[in-house]
This record gives structure tokens, C-alpha cells and sequence, in this order.
């Protein structure tokens, strides 16, 4: 139903893209992709080197040139940065296909990261919490350019929220996009 339309799943680092992603592209049948891990095979190097380095620009370059690769592709759900919506030239590439934004309050994100910190070049800093809550400000009209957005709650499973998108997906964005052109005879 989708005809091998890609979804980009877009939100702060800790929404739980990648975890979300994984079970939807389950769902739809596609294949996942992430593009952290596709960054550090490009660099030969994590993420955090990348950042402590070259540098957050390095970084976006790198960001951007996978993006690039990635939607040339079809049928993938790909997790994306959380800073991608950032620069101009990615938004030519996510809507190519279905953009989604993940939306998770940043006291749940916080609460998400504060084990992991430490792997998050982005929050090292003094105060973590305001830094994620900058970022959110920062990020949040051009997360809200997305096709889709799912609010999450702390609570909430990522089996029902890949089912919630699932069911936006089908009833909101398929419909419009996909349906074909007839002509009255």
C-alpha cells in the first residue's frame, strides 16, 4: 500500500526513533536503517570522535552526505539525528518520502539519556536538561514541518506508538499521496 514509499522518523536524540523504527518497518514490510551507524561506517569513527574531532559541522556534512545515499533508496524507514531537520538541503531529501516526527516531552527524554549521557557529544555539558530543552526549542518548528506527529507519553510502548504511526500512516497519508488519479470519463 505504501508502493515502496519511504518513512524518515525525525526527532530529539532519545525519542526512540531507532526502537520505533525497527518494529514499523516491521509492519509496513520494509527494511530499517539507521543512520547513526551509517555515519560512523563513512568516518571510521563514533559519532562522539566525529564531534570531539572534526567537529558538529564534520559531523552535519557527513549527516547530510548519508541522507544523500539513503533516499535514493525505497521501502526503508530510516531513523534519523536529531538534528537533521536543520539544514535546508535534508528537507529535499526526507520528503521524498513520509516524514514523521516523534515527539517525546523533554523531561522523558532527559530520563531516557541521563544513562547514556555520557555517549551524547550534545548534552556534554553542565547542565543537561536545559541543554535538551534549548535543543527542543531550537529544533521544534522545523520538527513540526513533518507529515506526521506523534505525541509520546513516558508510558507509552514503542509497539503501540509504531501502531498509532501505522494507523496515521494508512489513514491520514496514504490516502492523499497515494491515491491515483482518475479521470472522470
Amino acid at each position: 500500500m505504501l508502493n515502496g514509499t519511504n518513512i524518515f522518523l525525525i526527532g530529539m536524540m532519545g525519542a526512540g526513533k531507532s526502537t520505533v523504527g525497527r518494529l514499523l518497518a516491521q509492519k509496513v514490510g520494509h527494511n530499517f536503517l539507521d543512520t547513526d551507524p551509517l555515519i560512523e561506517q563513512c568516518a571510521g569513527k563514533s559519532i562522539s570522535k566525529i564531534f570531539a574531532e572534526d567537529g558538529e559541522d564534520v559531523f552535519r556534512d557527513l549527516e547530510q552526505q548519508v541522507l544523500s545515499q539513503v533516499s535514493s533508496h525505497t521501502r526503508l524507514v530510516v531513523a534519523t539525528g536529531g538534528g537533521i531537520v536543520m539544514r535546508s538541503l535534508n528537507w529535499s531529501h526526507l520528503h521524498d518520502g513520509i516524514v514523521v516526527w516523534i515527539d517525546v516531552p523533554v523531561e522523558v527524554l532527559y530520563d531516557r539519556l541521563k544513562p547514556e549521557s555520557a555517549h551524547r557529544p550534545l548534552l556534554q555539558t553542565a547542565d543537561p536538561l536545559q541543554r535538551l530543552s534549548d535543543l527542543y526549542e531550537q529544533r521544534r518548528g522545523r520538527y513540526a514541518q513533518a507529515d506526521i506527529s506523534i505525541v509520546v507519553s513516558a508510558d507509552e510502548t514503542p509497539d503501540a506508538v509504531s501502531d498509532r504511526l501505522l494507523e496515521m500512516i494508512y489513514t491520514r497519508i496514504v490516502p492523499d499521496r497515494l491515491r491515483p488519479n482518475i479521470i472522470p470519463e
